[in-house]
């Protein structure tokens, strides 16, 4: 129960941040408001894709990457929340005690790493940027609940690090090659927005 708590506290900053941009967003034209339920979309109909792995587990694509390329970290956590309450309540999947742990591996970490890599390579290729910010931004989203995983369930011959190494490789047997799908279905939706909403895009 601690540790959902501290998990609640450490996302309540960026909920904070995040209300105050998604507001500024959404007083905008009807078409960015309209990219924006998009991006929310997005992570609802790839996030809630439970696929089995190994050893009883289930990994999922994630969907946050095209919201952080679109709006950053801070709009991505507000969306990756609403969507992870909505699940717990209406799919039964995670759950509203671990909605802290959950928010900030998937709605922020994952979203985090996926705007600085796009914002780093963005000009210099636009479509492997696109690919990278989305599929490693899903694989940085199961390395934090791997290591959220460990600290809650720590191994008894080799502590955090070992249950850390094998909460990874459970997850990795499905979530590498989800992430790689990701990263394409991410590219072609955002080949979509250029071709018809470029300058909410470019906005």
């Amino acid at each position: 129960m601690r540790s959902a708590v501290v998990w609640f506290i450490v996302c309540v900053p960026f909920w904070v941040i995040g209300i105050k941009k998604i507001q500024s967003v959404s007083k905008g034209s009807v078409r960015e408001k309209m990219t924006l339920a998009l991006a929310g979309a997005f992570i609802f109909i790839l996030s809630a894709l439970k696929i089995p792995s190994v050893t009883g587990s289930s990994s999922h694509p994630t969907g946050v990457g095209l919201s952080a390329i679109l709006y950053g970290p801070f709009v991505t956590s507000i969306l990756g929340t609403i969507v992870l309450i909505f699940q717990a309540g209406l799919l039964a999947h995670g759950g509203f005690t671990t909605l802290g742990a959950n928010t900030f591996s998937m709605a922020i970490a994952g979203p985090i790493v996926s705007y600085l890599i796009y914002k780093g390579l963005a000009k210099k290729n636009r479509t492997l940027a696109i690919f990278l910010a989305a599929a490693v931004g899903d694989l940085a989203t199961y390395v934090v609940t791997s290591f959220q995983l460990a600290l809650a369930y720590p191994s008894a011959d080799g502590g955090v690090m070992a249950s850390f190494i094998r909460f990874g490789m459970v997850f990795a047997v499905t979530q590498v090659p989800l992430a790689i799908i990701e990263g394409l279905l991410t590219n072609v939706i955002m080949n979509i927005l250029d071709k018809y909403n470029a300058k909410e895009v470019e906005a």
